[in-house]
């Protein structure tokens, strides 16, 4: 794992109303904390942050943050991201400090690499996760973890298990938790055909006129 610096702007004020001012202003509110210190807010640049995470180590990389006006950088590993819901927009930032002989659990991508040898043959690719969950120090965790499924055959999964795994890191999933599998053209059709029935199913709801409890009743006795 990279370490990279990055510089924050720090901040004293805190609340809903300043983080918005600090986003129409054009800056990132966040907030660094870990290890019984006491929680420093900052602002950041984005410019400054896309730049810090676009190393090989992504979003996983360790980050020494230093406050303007402070000489002391902070190891710290991205906690949490915020994201507009509408814009998909980095909204808020939180940071937790680490030591760098520290173990952590984090969540990785997985990347599949190659063409299914099954896909070839006119099967789909059907992706159950893209992602696992592992623990090691926190300079070793990588930005993701690579699985070659170039010979995964019609009706073949690849599991856990078959990950390319660096050394001292454990991935803590289940071994057997399939991670993709080649589905034959039947089984392609088969599922499409469900999934059309059960928008049949829902438009039927839908149509239908909701039953008024008592209405049958007055109705006879209107008559």
């Amino acid at each position: 794992m990279e370490k990279v610096s990055i510089v924050v702007q720090p901040r004293d004020v805190t609340g809903s109303r300043a983080a918005r001012r600090l986003r129409k202003s054009g800056l990132i509110p966040g907030v660094l904390y870990g290890h019984g210190n006491a929680a420093t807010m900052f602002a950041v640049d984005p410019h400054t942050l896309r730049t810090a995470l676009s190393t090989g180590a992504g979003t996983h990389a360790v980050l020494a943050v230093t406050v303007e006006g402070h000489k002391k950088a902070h190891n710290a590993i991205i906690k949490d991201m915020e994201l507009d819901r509408v814009k998909s927009t980095l909204t808020h930032l939180d940071l937790q400090e680490i030591r760098l002989d520290e173990t952590i659990e984090t969540t990785v991508a997985v990347s599949f690499e190659g063409e299914a040898k099954g896909v070839k043959a006119g099967g789909m690719l059907d992706e159950s996760t893209r992602e696992v969950t592992i623990r090691g120090l926190v300079t070793a965790i990588p930005e993701h973890l690579t699985l070659d499924i170039s010979e995964l055959d019609m009706n073949e999964t690849a599991k856990v298990s078959d990950l390319v795994v660096p050394e001292g890191i454990e991935v803590l999933n289940e071994t057997d938790e399939v991670l993709c599998s080649v589905l034959p053209p039947r089984k392609i059709e088969e599922e499409a055909e469900e999934g059309i029935e059960g928008e049949e199913v829902v438009e039927a709801v839908e149509g239908a006129e909701p039953e008024i409890v008592g209405r049958g009743e007055k109705e006879e006795a209107e008559a």
